[in-house]
C-alpha cells in the first residue's frame, strides 16, 4: 500500500512515548504494531485502525470507512480520512486501536 510520509511523520510523533510500540515496513509502507499486534498504518491520505469487531460500529459512526481493498471487508479494520484526526483525535483514534490490539497477547 502506498503511503503519505507527512502521515507517516505525524504517526510516528502520537506513538513516540507509548510504549510496546514497533514500526515495520509492510505492503510498501507502515504499519504500526502493539507488544507484537497490528495496532495502525498509513496510506496517502488516510489511516489505518485495528479497532476490533466490536468497536467497528463506534468507529463507523466517527467517520471511519471498512477496509476493503478485495470487494470483501477486513473486519475490525477502518481508514479513517486525514481531516478526521486533527488535534487530539489523531490519539483518540489511536487510543481506541490500542484498546483492541493491547488486549490480545503479546507476540
Amino acid at each position: 500500500m502506498p503511503y503519505d510520509p507527512e502521515l507517516a511523520e505525524r504517526m510516528r510523533a502520537a506513538l513516540k512515548t507509548r510504549p510496546g510500540i514497533d514500526e515495520k515496513k509492510m505492503f510498501g509502507g507502515y504499519c504500526w504494531m502493539l507488544n507484537g499486534n497490528m495496532l495502525c498504518g498509513v496510506e496517502v491520505g488516510r489511516y489505518m485502525f485495528r479497532v476490533g469487531p466490536d468497536r467497528e460500529a463506534e468507529a463507523l459512526r466517527r467517520g471511519a470507512t471498512p477496509k476493503d481493498i478485495t470487494g470483501r471487508p477486513m473486519r475490525g479494520i477502518v481508514w479513517v480520512k486525514a481531516g478526521l484526526t486533527e488535534g487530539k483525535d489523531l490519539q483518540k483514534w489511536i487510543d481506541l486501536a490500542a484498546e483492541f490490539a493491547g488486549a490480545l497477547p503479546k507476540k
